[in-house]
């Protein structure tokens, strides 16, 4: 740097011939970085030191490998309730400081607060209603497990009694149960982008035909990624049935209410994903015991009808019916004719008599008993004198001939 170059005044004005004294940028950034307002945050202790009375701490993020130092100075560490202790869960009111002798960056804890049970159930319970408000856990919402799934997806812990529970318990059940397994840390701020990762993964797989999320139990502080609101909403986005086997019985994580079965246990997963083969086995035999003996029943039934059908007359004897209906007709036949010669005979009589009374009443009749019937020649029956003037050649119709006559013509 030259004498006659003045100093640069900002950070862009600085050059390789111009540059600035390191206490000036580390002056700038302390300034820059000590004008940020207070923060509460929240993290996992991971790392405390006491030392002079003083309290060196490393906070980290519950979510993602993020960590900050933080400083408890002897005058807040003192007043409070407990000393802080790695693995609390814990809130903490900090503002940033840079220390320039070191060039340090750390956070000075003005108060420091554990995350206690109540709290954390709190926080829990209000996520609870606010997913449930939104039908999340809904039964309606629930998808049914098939009953032999083909391949099933398990996510949880590498080496685990958890993984050991559901392999073996479900290999006794169903010796050729096949396992897509895709470990994942299941408790730490890795849990639960690795347990979601694996969800997807198996829930693109168009052979998985069921999920389980297992886990041996744990305390409660050490089952909170399996209530993460990202997580719950991953399962609740599956089209896969996913079983929840989180073990924990005390308090439900919001898993639970979110899956499509719950299970107590891993090994009770394992019961409830799989059938039992020797129980199927026995549901099998009893079911063709059973088919067997409908279709005995189905065929004595049927022997019997054939039986009672061959034992009625038309087929033991068949001319029978035929004998039976020539006899029928037989006695029709003599009685439409004797029906019909009483008829014939009753219409003779009534010929006869009616062609007595008619030769009774006719004119041949009349003749019989002498009388004669005047007619002039073109047959006109004289009725009157009148009829047949003078002159007019009458004939007289006899019972047996006629007589050819002569009128007078007189009035008689």
């Amino acid at each position: 740097m030259s004498q006659d170059d003045p100093p640069a005044t900002t950070a862009s004005g600085t050059s390789a011939e111009n540059p600035w004294p390191l206490t000036r940028l580390a002056e700038n950034l302390k300034a820059h970085i000590e004008r940020a307002p207070a923060t509460w945050i929240e993290g996992q202790l991971i790392e405390v030191n006491l030392r002079n009375g003083h309290g060196f701490l490393t906070m980290r993020d519950l979510e993602v490998e993020h960590s900050l130092p933080v400083t408890v100075w002897s005058s807040v560490l003192r007043g409070l309730p407990d000393r802080p202790e790695v693995g609390s869960r814990v809130v903490a009111h900090v503002r940033p400081s840079f220390f320039l002798k070191t060039g340090r960056l750390s956070m000075n804890a003005s108060d420091l607060r554990p995350v206690g049970l109540g709290d954390l159930l709190a926080r829990l319970e209000r996520l609870r209603r606010q997913l449930s408000e939104e039908g999340l856990f809904d039964a309606d919402r629930k998808l049914p497990l098939p009953f032999l799934p083909h391949r099933i997806g398990l996510i949880t812990g590498a080496n685990s009694d958890a993984e050991k529970d559901v392999l073996r318990n479900a290999a006794l059940r169903w010796p050729a149960v096949d396992f897509e397994v895709r470990h994942a840390a299941v408790q730490g701020p890795r849990s639960v982008g690795e347990v979601i990762a694996a969800l997807q993964e198996l829930d693109a797989d168009p052979e998985v035909e069921v999920i389980v999320i297992a886990r041996g139990g744990g305390a409660l502080e050490d089952l909170l990624g399996f209530s993460d609101e990202r997580l719950v909403r991953a399962v609740a986005a599956a089209t896969t049935p996913v079983v929840s086997a989180i073990g924990h019985e005390a308090d439900r994580p919001l898993l639970d209410d979110v899956a499509d079965l719950r299970a107590s246990t891993p090994t009770d997963a394992a019961k409830r994903v799989v059938p039992e083969v020797s129980e199927e086995r026995a549901r099998i035999a009893e079911g063709r015991r059973l088919l067997r003996r409908a279709l005995q029943d189905m065929l004595d039934r049927s022997a019997r009808d054939l039986e009672n059908i061959r034992s009625r007359p038309v087929l033991s004897d068949p001319e029978g019916m035929v004998r039976t209906r020539a006899e029928e007709l037989q006695r029709l036949r003599e009685r439409a004719l004797l029906s019909v010669t009483h008829r014939v005979g009753r219409a003779g009589d009534e010929v006869s008599h009616l062609t007595a009374q008619l030769r009774a009443l006719s004119p041949q009749m009349t003749l019989d008993r002498g009388y004669a019937v005047l007619q002039r020649e073109d047959g006109t029956v004289l009725r009157a004198p009148d009829d047949a003037p003078s002159g007019t050649a009458v004939r007289a119709r006899l019972a047996r001939g006629s007589l050819a006559l002569s009128s007078l013509g007189e009035p008689g």
